[in-house]
């Protein structure tokens, strides 16, 4: 058993006595207490698990957040499923492995906790806050059952202060029971966010009792609306809001409360909008006053913005029109599982701010309140997602089982927990529903989104639909606030045309498949394509007998300016799901994203990047230049760039000038040279600006044989919090520092120093190796290496080894 501060992050808010209508004021104190390390942990079925006097001391010490499968081992049988996959158009059933990443997510599992809560008083309240838990969970408190949830999306607290021993130890155990076939993709197992304890005054301010919104905004003055619900009948409330220096900008007083609720209503001068370009963000404190005497304070983050979806200007953002830039993004991190890392998620988004992304859509699930603070700080439109399922099923252990009894109380958390984030500019009920085919469903398409719209008035819903024409025959569209439509590309205009909003969203788009650095010839479109390597081509011509590439897109967004943006299928590749390999082991994850699993930037990457960043010019070509055995035959080279027009050389002759141009939607946004024979040596493009002057160039070389190791981070200095994490990205190099990108070499990594190795990833589809060990093979000449830090700052170093490369190491520091 650990006692109370071995394992706890504190967060206090406390204040000093002070003078209001001439009253001195005694001091209060809300506590929120991170319960993070010292958790035990064992996966099965223990009867008495709960109880005090249960011998826990054999189990494994863990910290929360925490996922049980990531440290696998990756087996065939534990997802293996004969089934046809409805939403992939499949009419016969076959045998599917790897579905949900083929890592034991599957069985129970339990968590303990001892703690002392000095905190806590008899006049107090405590309440448990369980971020996600993977799923359905119960929680027991001193050995009674004291709240459970069904499902493992969903954010949930329960009042435990009658079972809240004030003056000895408590014990927190936690049930987990995750069943097959109860998910698509990968959802992880546990403890997998964060689990605190918040201890308050009785009287004092609701959980997520507080809303902010911007009903006027202007570039002289914005109006910002606080409403806020206490547990008082009467009392007072002061609300100050501060700009991102900490000056005070406007604050008001509430004297009447009502139905437990108050109004405040204040004016910023010359706000600082809200935007991607400049996400200014300010601060609302709340403090609430009962006879005198402070109970409570909530400070609460927001962002001053207007959002506006019209037929005539489409969507508005702070009445700019824009399209949103997009992609869907599972929660898992890769090497880390579903076991929420803020570190994991700033380095996704850096990655993803860089291509020219503007917005993400939580695909299939309600987002963490890390990336949401992440989307808020760095400028990030969100399409925060509920459901996967409604009531009819798409697997048998789905989220169907709990639609009646939780849909309204798993929508009504999502949104209280979340509607102050001003990155969030619109919810999805749901993706892909069965129920689309029929009356029923359009029905509860309503039923959903008047919950939404009682939560929360200010914002649009829609729903990810793929059965479109039953979405147009039954009503199921029309009676949502957006339409968003999930590929069916020829069934655009008819949607425009009959759905009545006046625009459409492409909500999922592309879900064009590539394995980073593989090529195959020769080189044309192709649906549903496999090779005997199990990989997908990087010349990004392959694609789902249900979906498209994404030049198709393209053209929609830029021709039709009814439909006001796109989320691209996926950001970065994702644990299972491994269409089209799912029939074919060991295929363990997916084909989609835009990067790898290890967060590498596939090709495709610079197809986006070419579109959406205006900022910077990009220049890229494909495929590398190592093709032995391949000489003279024809190995086509593509270019994605910003710039419309280049010339190619190899080994100095010219291929040509290609221009962008209309003939088809791949000529339109790439440069293409077809009949390009291979020899090695050096390939360079240059680009063209409009004048016709050269603007950029861009050379690859046929490297030699691997020679050393060329290490590169992301960050070199690091929170000593025991949490953060530097992504090393090692690349295989020859003699020259040309990489080598064909090379799959063993290598092994260590740590010495403050800091701890934490995982590695190559982002090979097909891989086996576990996450966690400290060896892994290169896959494309890359890979990347996770170094955690402790919470004693000072120098670490990693060292990579591989048979017949130099040792390689890397200083970093955590402070």
């Amino acid at each position: 058993m650990k006692k109370l501060h071995v394992g706890m992050r504190f967060f206090f808010f406390s204040f000093c006595s002070l003078l209001i209508c001439g009253m001195p004021l005694s001091a209060q104190q809300r506590t929120v207490t991170v319960l993070n390390e010292g958790w035990r942990f064992a996966k099965g079925s223990f009867a008495n698990a709960a109880g005090n006097d249960f011998d826990d001391s054999k189990w494994q010490t863990v910290s929360v957040p925490h996922d049980w499968a990531i440290s696998g081992p990756f087996d065939k049988e534990i997802d293996k499923q004969v089934v046809a996959i409805e939403q992939n158009g499949e009419k016969v059933a076959t045998e599917k492995t790897g579905r949900t990443g083929s890592l034991p997510y599957i069985g129970e599992g339990w968590y303990r906790y001892a703690f002392n809560a000095p905190a806590f008083e008899p006049d107090k309240e405590a309440l448990l806050l369980f971020e996600g838990a993977m799923s359905e969970p119960k929680v027991f408190l001193n050995g009674k059952l004291v709240g459970q949830w069904n499902y493992g999306y969903s954010y949930f607290y329960i009042d435990i202060s009658k079972e809240l021993k004030p003056d000895s130890q408590n014990l927190l155990a936690v049930q987990l029971n995750n069943k097959g076939e109860s998910s698509r993709w990968y959802p992880g197992a546990g403890l997998y966010r964060n689990v605190s304890l918040i201890i308050k005054n009785k009287e004092s301010i609701d959980m997520w009792g507080t809303t902010v919104t911007t009903p006027f905004v202007s570039e002289k003055v914005a109006a910002v609306k606080v409403a806020t619900k206490v547990v008082a009948e009467s009392g007072s409330l002061i609300t100050d809001i501060f700009d991102k220096s900490g000056k005070k900008v406007a604050s008001d007083t509430a004297y009447q409360i009502i139905n437990h609720q108050l109004e405040q209503r204040l004016a910023i001068a010359h706000p600082k909008l809200w935007s991607p370009e400049t996400p200014v963000l300010y601060k609302a404190v709340s403090r609430l006053y009962v006879n005198g005497v402070l109970k409570d304070q909530v400070t609460q983050k927001f962002g001053v913005r207007s959002i506006s979806y019209t037929p005539e200007k489409g969507f508005q953002l702070n009445g700019v029109t824009r399209k949103f830039k997009g992609v869907c993004l599972h929660h898992d991190l890769g090497p880390l599982g579903a076991a929420v890392n803020k570190a994991a998620l700033r380095r996704q988004l850096e990655i993803l701010k860089d291509m020219g992304c503007d917005a993400i859509r939580s695909a299939h699930n309600m987002p963490s309140f890390e990336q949401l603070e992440l989307c808020d700080e760095m400028g990030f439109m969100f399409l925060a997602e509920s459901f996967d399922e409604w009531a009819r099923p798409k697997v048998k252990n789905g989220y169907n089982r709990f639609f009646e009894t939780d849909m309204e109380k798993d929508v009504v958390n999502l949104v209280r927990a979340t509607r102050n984030h001003p990155c969030i500019v619109m919810w999805s009920a749901g993706n892909e529903v069965p129920d689309q085919r029929d009356y029923v469903g359009a029905k509860r398409a309503k039923r959903i989104q008047d919950i939404f719209h009682r939560e929360d008035p200010t914002r649009p819903v829609t729903v990810g639909m793929d059965q479109v024409q039953n979405a147009m025959k039954y009503g199921f569209g029309a009676v949502l606030d957006m339409p968003g439509l999930n590929y069916r590309l020829p069934l655009y205009e008819e949607a425009y045309k009959t759905f009545p909003q006046g625009f459409l969203l492409g909500s999922e788009t592309a879900s064009t498949v590539s394995s980073r650095g593989i090529y195959k010839f020769p080189v044309v479109k192709a649906a549903q394509k496999q090779y005997d390597d199990l990989q997908c081509s990087s010349y990004d011509l392959e694609y789902c007998s249900w979906s498209n590439l994404p030049d198709d897109d393209f053209v929609l967004q830029d021709d039709k300016p009814w439909v006001i943006g796109e989320f691209v299928w996926t950001g970065f590749d994702y644990l299972g799901e491994p269409t089209p390999y799912d029939d074919r082991w060991p295929s363990r994850s997916s084909y989609f994203g835009i990067n790898d699993l290890a967060g590498l930037p596939k090709d495709r990457y610079y197809l986006y990047r070419s579109r959406w960043n205006k900022k910077e010019a990009t220049l890229h070509i494909l495929p590398h230049w190592n093709w032995e055995g391949r000489e003279g035959e024809t190995t086509p080279v593509f270019v994605y760039t910003s710039y419309d027009s280049a010339e190619l050389f190899v080994n100095g002759k010219s291929m040509g000038v290609q221009k962008k141009n209309n003939s088809s939607p791949q000529h339109r946004y790439r440069l293409m040279w077809m009949d390009v024979k291979y020899e090695p040596g050096t390939i360079k493009v240059v680009a063209f600006d409009k004048n016709g002057k050269p603007a950029a160039e861009k050379t690859m070389h046929t490297s030699g044989k691997p020679f050393a190791l060329k290490l590169e981070t992301d960050r070199k200095i690091i929170q000593a919090d025991g949490d953060d994490i530097s992504f090393v990205t090692v690349s295989v190099v020859d003699k020259n520092g040309n990489p080598c990108p064909t090379a799959a070499v063993p290598l092994q990594f260590s740590v010495q120093g403050k800091g701890k190795f934490k995982a590695a990833c190559n982002g090979d589809a097909t891989s086996l190796e576990p996450f966690q060990l400290p060896a892994m093979k290169t896959f494309g000449g890359k890979l990347v290496v996770l170094v955690q830090s402790t919470k004693e700052a000072g120098d670490m170093k990693l060292t990579i080894t591989g048979k017949g490369l130099k040792k390689a190491g890397l200083s970093l520091r955590s402070e």
